[in-house]
């Protein structure tokens, strides 16, 4: 999302990361569904749900300028949560669950960025790796097909958009499989601070983007 909002307006970039995530989702969960914690995925897709025409608002109204800087704010900090990982107290109940997944469905809806929030969510609820990776594409694909309507009837499927999409499926189909080639060849830890590096230097370059 960042490095799109770098190339092309975010009412094009953010419908077309909606069409592209749940696409992505469906190739993952082939493998993964068996780990999926449902009910604990269950507040988060509702209370995202509740989020999205809030995102949707700011999207539509807001000043473009602004909206960029806050994406590339929540992008930039997610990406040194990612680096410096700080020890996060244990939340022993899914009471929160709501909380995050309404600031999901805000940040999705207007950014195609909902997985701060839910990711933060997993790390205070000390999710296991195998249960994080199937739970969060679980969370990933409803939500997203929630956003993508949404999205839709607020009038951001253009036909660019569109065209786009359908141009970019052989694409995302080359990059999955690219992306599983690698997790399996990359250590984990050395993989995780390149994404996190890259996702730092598209904030950034997105946020010089709109001061200068």
């Amino acid at each position: 999302m960042p490095l799109l909002a770098i190339v092309i307006p975010l009412t094009t970039a953010t419908p077309l990361m909606a069409f592209t995530g749940p696409t992505l989702s469906l190739f993952l969960l082939a493998r993964e569904w068996r780990h999926i914690d449902w009910r604990g995925v269950r507040v988060l897709i509702f209370s995202t749900i509740a989020g999205i025409p809030f995102g949707l608002f700011i999207l539509k109204r807001a000043d473009s300028r602004l909206v960029s800087l806050l994406l590339a704010a929540v992008i930039i900090l997610f990406a040194l949560y990612g680096f410096f990982r700080p020890r996060l107290t244990r939340l022993q109940s899914g009471k929160s669950a709501a909380v995050f997944g309404f600031f999901g469905g805000v940040l999705g809806a207007a950014y195609n960025t909902q997985a701060p929030p839910i990711v933060l969510y997993g790390a205070f609820r000390g999710w296991p790796p195998e249960m994080f990776r199937a739970t969060l594409q679980g969370y990933f694909l409803p939500t997203g097909l929630a956003i993508l309507i949404g999205q839709g009837a607020a009038g951001l499927w253009t036909a660019e958009v569109l065209r786009i999409f359908l141009w970019s499926i052989p694409v995302l189909a080359a990059a999955a499989g690219i992306g599983r080639l690698l997790s399996s060849r990359i250590p984990p830890g050395k993989f995780n601070r390149w994404i996190y590096g890259l996702l730092l230097v598209s904030g950034a370059v997105l946020a010089m983007k709109v001061i200068f």
